[in-house]
């Protein structure tokens, strides 16, 4: 199945006699709330979900956005008109990350159909609405997690020797030359950098599977028996995991990422370019 939609395809199914639901997950890192901008105006139909209050835990020592609650994430998703029968939609405002992140909580949750609107609500050209949307009745997801979707600190560092852990931070905090959040910077020892906005256009739409795959080939997931990405905080990690879906390589996603593994003064780092 696709894990990205366009918005013309998006147009098609919410004419459709099965649309799916459509949730908004705008989301800026240390910019303004985002739910104001979805009251002015959002995809018809579309519920909002809050990343930092649905889809993450309390920040602490598992991380900046831990994995949330599995019950509460339920009732958020059936809030939002969520079914495991009924196909999802996730969008946010073109950056793709938070969408991104939605995305593989709810398949890490179970959901066999979920989307992301590529290139997020700039590329979408239908018409919009204001004020709070919520659905005519509450959906029916339970969560199920899947373990082998995601990874903690010592299954990263056991993939960064025997597989391919990615880092999708941008390069200089990889290098460790500059860390604007985290105790420390530098990298998972053995982790190799590949910056997740290498992953898309300048519009924020994914580049073509053949791209992609060819890019994660010449990072070595070719030749790896598994895939792992990490990030700052699970949110931009999820934006790299997408991409590999498109390209047709499943990952694992370290959701704890940086900001856990950094937290531990007794976990090793490494700078610098090379995987070390």
């Amino acid at each position: 199945m696709n894990v990205i939609i366009s918005a013309a395809e998006l147009a098609s199914d919410l004419d459709g006699g099965n649309p799916p639901v459509l949730l908004d997950v705008r989301w800026q890192l240390g910019g303004p709330h985002q739910r104001p901008a979805y009251l002015e105006a959002h995809i018809p139909s579309a519920v909002f979900v809050d990343l930092d209050a649905d889809l993450a835990g309390p920040a602490g020592a598992a991380g900046r956005h831990p994995l949330p609650d599995v019950d509460r994430f339920g009732e958020v998703m059936r809030a939002a008109g969520v079914s495991g029968d009924r196909g999802v939609v996730v969008y946010d405002g073109g950056q793709g990350w938070a969408a991104a992140r939605a995305w593989w909580l709810l398949r890490w949750a179970g959901h066999p159909s979920v989307r992301v609107l590529d290139g997020g609500l700039p590329a979408w050209t239908g018409e919009l609405e204001s004020g709070d949307t919520r659905p005519a009745a509450p959906g029916a997801f339970v969560p199920a997690p899947e373990s082998a979707a995601r990874l903690d600190a010592d299954g990263a560092a056991a993939l960064a020797r025997a597989g391919l852990l990615l880092d999708a931070r941008a390069a200089e905090r990889y290098r460790g030359d500059v860390e604007p959040i985290d105790r420390v910077g530098g990298h998972i020892p053995g982790a190799v950098s590949a910056p997740t906005a290498e992953n898309v256009t300048e519009d924020g739409r994914f580049r073509p599977p053949a791209e992609l795959a060819a890019r994660f080939k010449a990072l070595g997931a070719a030749d790896a028996s598994e895939v792992g990405v990490y990030c700052g905080s699970g949110v931009s990690g999820a934006h790299e995991v997408l991409a590999l879906a498109v390209a047709g390589i499943p990952a694992a996603l370290y959701v704890g990422s940086w900001s856990e593994w950094s937290a531990d003064p007794t976990r090793p780092v490494a700078t610098g370019a090379e995987p070390g």
